[in-house]
């Protein structure tokens, strides 16, 4: 039985008086074809999917006979066996594929099950963003029939017994359809291309070549490259040798840390595209030109819980707890900060992906992402969100008219007190205490708890500037540069004590 569908214009739908879908509707269906398609396999099995499916209110009776999960614990439980190469463990089949995920928090790379069925999944919502932009005002829609550069992950596998491993971006890439390969760059040959800085320095010889209108990746390493290839031709702005871009499509962390230094590079305006689009599938999209917030996939081949990010349901560390109170997609409220909980077309069930996002728009179920639930600071009970940094440092950044490119906040004692230290990319020259003031003064407008802190145990902010070319470096002593791999804003634990030394020795 098919899990997709094509969802016809709100116009259309209106016009032949066929009722509109919502949200709540939309996503109970979703669920019942997920518990469908996967009740014959081991886990189906396990849980009662069939007899889940013939109760009266098949979602709480699925949050209710269903544990939620962590990857480290599904993976202990589960997925362990579809690495192994065994069949219908959580979905139906073998598993042949698998994303390594970027995991800046966790050591070890994260083995993510990839079916046909989400790719498929994610390649819908793919097509809805591209047509989305023929309803963008004032932008040259001939950019779209130009080139590609999606900067992303190799495409040569790993190849493991009886599957392949890479970043998710490498395996879209390599099962992209026959007649998208014109408009795709950087090609196959550099795509496949495993060394990073071998892979941009091609990029890089190759830029003169293309007319590109789109450019796809994650901002820091899209930047970067821009910046190779200005720097390659003496250029003053990239629109010199690429006249047509006028589209970056981003994703995977927030854009407002980036836009002031970003948009230097540039000879003129561009649009900006947001998609959310996570190893684990495509879970929500912008819709619409300088929209807020993106839309959720709740139509398509994604389930969604959200679980309330606060005391009652994470620890003070951000783990979970083992059940925590879940909402389906009509419970939730505007403003406030969720957890997401996903069950998807690739045997993820009840899987905390670990972003946490607010709805701004609920009747369309319309999101922004505000952090991770592992990436906040609350030494003191200040509830310091990655939103909240995100946004001092874009008015840091603009009202300075520096570019703040990577940053990362600790907590640190200072005597019996607490203390935030911010490192800070900036290659020009600052003032650290000029930045630690301004830093302070927007947080302490934008987060009530955190004005309130300042006045009490959370006793001092220090700044440390550093090289942009420090953050990238430690990234690549990780093993995890370029692709999909982000520096975790909020930085503690072994890696707080690993970055340390890394900047005590460089």
């Amino acid at each position: 039985m098919p899990i997709f569908e094509i969802n016809l214009p709100k116009s259309l739908t209106k016009a032949l008086g066929l009722p509109q879908r919502s949200p709540r509707r939309s996503q109970l269906r979703v669920l019942k074809k997920l518990l469908r398609r996967a009740r014959y396999t081991e886990f189906g099995q396990k849980f009662g999917f069939e007899q889940i499916l013939q109760s009266k209110h098949v979602g709480k009776s699925f949050q209710q006979n269903v544990p939620a999960y962590n990857y480290n614990k599904i993976y202990a439980e589960w997925w362990h066996k579809t690495l192994e190469g065994q069949v219908d463990i959580t979905w139906p089949g073998k598993i042949k594929f698998f994303a390594l995920s970027s995991g800046t928090s966790e050591a070890a790379s994260k083995y993510i099950p990839i079916t046909n069925d989400l790719l498929k999944g994610n390649k819908v919502i793919m097509i809805k963003q591209l047509i989305s932009l023929f309803n963008y005002k004032d932008v040259p829609l001939a950019s779209i029939s130009k080139g590609w550069l999606t900067l992303g992950g190799s495409t040569d596998l790993q190849k493991g017994p009886g599957y392949y491993a890479g970043d998710l971006s490498g395996i879209t890439a390599k099962k992209a359809p026959f007649w998208f390969q014109p408009f795709y760059k950087p090609g196959k040959k550099i795509a496949k291309e495993k060394d990073w800085n071998k892979k941009l320095k091609e990029i890089v010889e190759k830029a003169p070549n293309w007319d590109i209108g789109f450019i796809v990746g994650v901002p820091a390493w899209i930047q970067m490259c821009i910046e190779m290839v200005i720097e390659r031709y003496k250029l003053n702005n990239i629109h010199e040798i690429w006249p047509n871009l006028a589209f970056f499509v981003h994703g995977g962390v927030s854009f407002e840390p980036y836009k002031h230094g970003f948009e230097k590079l540039l000879g003129k305006p561009i649009s900006y595209v947001e998609t959310y689009l996570a190893s684990e599938g495509f879970l929500a999209w912008q819709d619409k030109q300088n929209g807020e917030g993106m839309r959720l996939s709740f139509n398509q081949h994604i389930f969604f819980e959200f679980v309330p990010f606060d005391e009652n349901n994470f620890d003070a560390d951000g783990e979970m707890i083992d059940n925590p109170e879940a909402l389906m997609i009509h419970e939730v409220e505007e403003g406030k900060d969720y957890a997401i909980l996903i069950s998807t077309v690739a045997g993820a069930w009840r899987y905390l992906i670990g972003d946490t996002v607010r709805f701004v728009n609920k009747a369309n179920a319309e999101i922004i992402i505000t952090g991770r639930t592992k990436h906040f600071l609350s030494l003191v009970g200040e509830h310091l969100s990655v939103d909240n940094m995100n946004k001092a440092i874009q008015l840091v950044s603009e009202e300075m008219n520096i570019s703040i490119p990577e940053y990362c906040v600790s907590g640190e004692p200072a005597g019996t007190f607490f203390a935030h230290h911010w490192y800070i990319a900036c290659d020009q020259a600052v003032d650290e205490k000029i930045l630690e003031q301004k830093i302070d003064e927007k947080l302490i407008m934008l987060n009530d708890d955190y004005a309130v802190e300042r006045n009490s145990a959370l006793k001092s902010v220090r700044v440390s500037i550093l090289k942009e070319s420090m953050f990238m470096s430690f990234l690549q002593s990780k093993g995890k540069i370029g692709g999909q791999h982000k520096f975790p804003r909020v930085i503690k634990g072994d890696l707080l004590k690993d970055w340390k030394v890394f900047i005590s020795n460089n």
